[in-house]
């Protein structure tokens, strides 16, 4: 399994990206917001030791919306993500 990280006690596991012989394995990390009454939403991409970590990209009214908003990526999308985020 991939080595943990930050905020991994409130990810949902969302599957692999594959391309070749590079994989990330992909997770939506969720967290409700009080001050607005929202639930903020950021992915996480995991390959062993190394992970690249979006902004909180998501804000939405209950956690199964941000799940439906991540479903609307394509895989070229989401590789886009992981290539913005090298550093």
């Amino acid at each position: 399994m991939s080595a943990p990280f930050p905020g991994q006690d409130r990810a949902k596991h969302m599957g692999e990206l594959k391309r070749g012989d590079e994989r990330w394995e992909v997770f939506v990390e969720m967290q409700p917001d009080a001050e607005v009454g929202a639930v903020r939403g950021r992915v996480h991409f995991v390959n062993g030791e190394r992970r690249r970590t979006t902004s909180w990209i998501f804000l939405e009214v209950s956690e199964r919306e941000i799940q439906e908003r991540f479903g609307e990526f394509s895989a070229v999308e989401l590789w886009h993500f992981v290539a913005a985020l090298d550093g």
